[in-house]
């Protein structure tokens, strides 16, 4: 294998079999077997390099092992995960800027321009987008009829009112899932709110400290979740696990904040579905999610069979496939304006509500110090669902430790 390895310097692809390792966490699990076919079908068609596509858990799950990996000097070849670690990577070094090879590449142009703000950090370009999505409410309309709902809620209050007549203590049956956990996955699915509620999480004109986690947006959006819970028309997951759909299938939950991610586990089921785009306080929003894919500085030849698999990541064909399968948003315009994807998208109307409302989403920071703004904001929404604390009290000590831990 060094043999082979040592070979590929001068001639980077050929002669012999560059291996490379790729790292993920792709969720519900149907959507892994998507990944892997797709995975296949480059290893089939390029000999000369095989890709092993490995689950390591999820984003909580996966930065010990990544941040571990990258001290040890054995990182992965590639890594798919959220934009919020570009900065964390960058810091450490451990990540290849991809500028110079974009530039020269035709696929560039194909990107989705609003992807811009998830990939590039201080002039430079950190990764290339894998897929993107954004948050919506799925809700089981056979529940809704049976409750006489007719209205789809629009407002944070009608909302509230929906979820409350959803609420049927005799049959079990509760009108929304709220995700308990101070894991990226609770942040990322309560940010919508903030930012409907008018909020914001930074503040450049703000002297003391850019990142304001007091603002009246966040404290509306935590007193909104608060209320849900207190007069028992939402329900807490299993700690880290809101995006757990068991009790949703189940008919247990009615409504539950998620993605288009979960359309091919739900395609499966059989189970009646739709979504509704997240519901105003005072302006729409919804966080921009997805996953980018990363190449580690490892060996100059193991570095170009990773561009040659990330192109074919950003092609039309992958794009295409992956949104078919998935229920993601391509991030390729040519695979999104295709006719196979257009037809596809009348099959799937909760996919148009998607589309329309991507128009409003908002991306979380990739600076470096963004995992500490999560980690602080998920303590502090967990410590309001509990009641254990209101959320003006909760964000202000959000931001005392926050200030400490970005020496502020």
């Amino acid at each position: 294998m060094l043999m082979a390895l040592s070979g590929c310097q001068s001639h980077p692809i050929a002669p012999g079999t560059v291996h490379l390792t790729l790292w993920q966490g792709v969720n519900p699990p149907p959507n892994r077997d998507v990944l892997q076919k797709l995975v296949d079908k480059f290893n089939q068609t390029h000999p000369q390099i095989q890709v092993e596509s490995l689950y390591v858990g999820q984003g909580d799950q996966q930065m010990p092992k990544i941040l571990s990996a990258v001290v040890g000097n054995a990182p992965p070849n590639l890594l798919w995960y959220a934009p919020m670690i570009t900065g964390q990577l960058v810091e450490l070094d451990a990540i290849r800027p991809l500028e110079d090879w974009l530039n020269r590449s035709p696929l560039k142009a194909e990107i989705d321009p609003a992807l811009q703000e998830a990939i590039v950090l201080e002039g430079h370009t950190w990764a290339i987008p894998f897929d993107v999505n954004n948050v919506g409410i799925f809700y089981r309309p056979s529940l809704f009829q049976a409750a006489g709902i007719t209205e789809i809620p629009t407002t944070w209050e009608a909302l509230r009112q929906v979820a409350q007549k959803l609420t049927i203590p005799e049959k079990n049956q509760q009108g929304l899932l709220l995700p308990l956990g101070k894991g990226e996955w609770t942040v990322f699915t309560w940010l919508p709110f903030m930012w409907s509620g008018g909020g914001e999480l930074l503040d450049p004109s703000s002297g003391a400290s850019p990142v304001q986690l007091v603002n009246s947006g966040a404290i509306a959006a935590l007193q909104f979740w608060q209320d849900l819970i207190s007069d028992g028309s939402a329900t807490l997951s299993q700690p880290e696990r809101g995006y757990e759909l068991d009790g949703f299938l189940a008919g247990k939950v009615a409504m539950q904040i998620t993605g288009p991610w979960t359309l091919g586990q739900l395609q499966d089921t059989g189970v009646d579905y739709a979504v509704m785009p997240i519901p105003i306080g005072v302006r729409p929003a919804t966080s921009i999610g997805g996953e980018n894919l990363y190449i580690f500085k490892t060996t100059p030849a193991e570095e170009k069979a990773s561009q040659v698999f990330a192109e074919y990541v950003l092609s039309e064909e992958f794009q295409t496939e992956w949104a078919l399968g998935t229920g993601y948003l391509p991030v390729n315009l040519k695979s999104r304006q295709s006719l196979t994807y257009q037809e596809f998208i009348s099959q799937q109307p909760v996919l148009k509500v998607f589309l329309e409302q991507a128009k409003y989403g908002r991306s979380r920071p990739i600076f470096p110090g963004y995992n500490r703004i999560s980690e602080n904001l998920g303590r502090a929404i967990e410590s309001v669902l509990l009641q254990k604390s209101t959320p003006e009290a909760a964000l202000k000590l959000a931001q005392q430790r926050l200030d400490l831990a970005l020496g502020q």
